[in-house]
């Protein structure tokens, strides 16, 4: 072992991480998750342990690791998975069983949806989180959320409660002991979960356990309260250091992101912007957060744009302008903007940098062949990447690609009046980072403008009814969370909710006379 590699493993933390084991050249030949880091990384090059020649051959090729800290378990389980999709390490396809990755399924059409765990996802409307490369720790992680968050496993339901219901982990679906209602919001809280919004679950159940403890509804507040206090025993209260975090400037996608567009620094915060609507109509905009190449949910954003009319390129001018208005100087200042878009779009974003006096790097992502449109103004030279530690045998030529080459191997760049297009081969890190990025600011401004969408269509229909104001229309949603709902509701539900005259007005005109109270 080298003396240098011998000395780094001293350093490491007795903390839950994951570990990245690199080559002579610092390509990420596998990446793993540990409870505890020291242990874990340390067990590799230990002479006594017992491995298999795979393993052998791995440690034999090490040359470097460097590993990141996390808060817990959990939050190592989510990051091995997004770095193991992000860098496909070749030892973790070798070093991997002959089972596949593993999801988790919740089919919320149900009445009462069961958490299971499947290899092979279908196109069966259910929900599936994933993929996960690490079933144990994926089962050992849902077992931990169950006692904050207690789901059914029943596929097939029993005559009776199960033991789990008995010790705290299962609501009692077997005799309906919870509703429907309150099981599934439950289960949208360890969805929520799941996809990382953590510190919303604990602010949503944090509201809920005040508005009991107000109502005198102590018993109920006091579940929520275990709730909360059985998901903060979940973390552990460790802040990132510059020793413990990997070292970024190592990273082959953004240290080749940093060569390929001349950036003074590798881009430690990535912004990426993408608009949503349909023909006009429920304009939005997103915002998403790339911490040192990794998704920061906590750091998203969402607007509603104000331009009316379906013109991206107004509305993409529209939401850089509000961004950097001053407003919102209390969010970090980006290192790039990544537009989810071609020149049309990436002018559009420019103009309001400019408009604003703001001098921070953007570059486009063209869809159709994943074009990265940069500004001259940004980029004066012409790029050359050999040598580049993305590929090094790769090279890009200074003019349109002719017949017969090898675009997925070689690239190329055109060079217009005031931009360069570039494409990179297909199995380029660079592309890879930025394609992540681009697809989850359409993934989140799609899901906004749905939101706004379903909510339009809901007020619509409660808009038509004669002496319901607006007021009364935000208490039924609030109440019931859909217009579905309402309609499903009995007619005292709907008299406590909003009383007995403007309940009246409701089935009415909802066409449910045979209930009126």
């Amino acid at each position: 072992m080298d003396v240098n590699l011998r000395t780094k493993l001293k350093t490491l933390p007795n903390e839950p991480g994951v570990y990245f084991h690199k080559s002579k050249t610092g390509e990420i030949i596998y990446v793993g998750k540990a409870a505890n880091l020291r242990n874990r990384v340390r067990q590799y090059f230990q002479d006594s342990r017992t491995r298999d020649i795979k393993t052998d051959v791995l440690v034999n090729e090490i040359a470097d690791t460097d590993w990141m800290v996390v808060e817990s378990e959990i939050d190592a389980l989510f990051l091995e998975s997004e770095m193991i999709k992000r860098y496909k390490p070749r030892y973790n396809i070798l070093l991997r069983d002959d089972k596949s990755q593993l999801y988790v399924r919740l089919n919320m059409r149900d009445p009462y949806p069961y958490l299971s765990f499947t290899r092979q996802p279908m196109d069966d409307s259910a929900d599936y989180f994933g993929p996960y490369y690490n079933g144990w720790a994926v089962r050992k992680a849902l077992r931990y959320l169950r006692r904050a968050f207690p789901y059914s496993t029943h596929q097939v339901m029993p005559k009776r409660v199960c033991l789990q219901y008995h010790i705290g982990l299962c609501p009692g679906v077997e005799e309906q002991k919870i509703s429907s209602s309150d099981y599934k919001k439950r289960l949208r809280k360890l969805i929520l979960y799941l996809k990382g919004q953590r510190e919303q679950v604990v602010k949503q159940l944090e509201t809920e356990m005040a508005q009991m403890a107000d109502s005198q509804r102590f018993e109920d507040a006091a579940k929520l309260r275990n709730q909360i206090r059985n998901l903060k025993e979940l973390q552990r209260k460790i802040l990132f250091s510059d020793k413990e975090f990997l070292d970024i400037s190592k990273d082959q996608a953004l240290s080749g992101l940093q060569q390929l567009i001349s950036l003074k620094g590798v881009p430690k915060r990535i912004e990426g912007y993408d608009i949503s609507h349909m023909q006009g109509s429920n304009n939005v905009a997103s915002m998403v957060v790339a911490t040192n190449g990794v998704a920061d949910k906590s750091e998203y954003r969402k607007f509603k744009l104000r331009v009316p009319g379906n013109d991206d390129f107004a509305h993409m001018h529209e939401v850089i302008s509000r961004r950097f208005s001053g407003e919102h100087s209390s969010w970090s200042k980006p290192d790039l903007l990544l537009i989810d878009g071609g020149k049309g779009q990436l002018s559009a974003a420019m103009k309001a940098l400019q408009e604003k006096g703001v001098d921070i790097p953007a570059i486009g992502l063209a869809k159709r062949l994943e074009e990265i449109v940069v500004h001259k103004s940004i980029l004066p030279v012409i790029p050359n990447l050999i040598g580049n530690p993305v590929k090094k045998e790769f090279i890009l030529t200074g003019s349109p690609i002719v017949a017969g080459d090898d675009v997925a191997q070689n690239g190329y760049i055109l060079e217009t009046d005031d931009f360069y297009v570039i494409r990179l081969p297909h199995d380029s890190h660079i592309v890879k980072l930025l394609q992540r990025i681009r697809d989850e600011s359409h993934r989140f401004a799609v899901s906004y403008h749905t939101v706004l969408k379903r909510q339009g269509q809901t007020a619509s229909l409660l808009e038509e009814i004669p002496g319901i104001g607006p007021t009364t229309r935000k208490k039924l949603i609030r109440t019931f969370g859909s217009l579905r709902a309402v309609k499903l509701a009995t007619p005292e539900q709907l008299v406590e909710a909003i009383g007995e005259s403007r309940a009246a007005l409701v089935i009415n005109s909802l066409n449910l006379k045979s209930r009126t109270p």
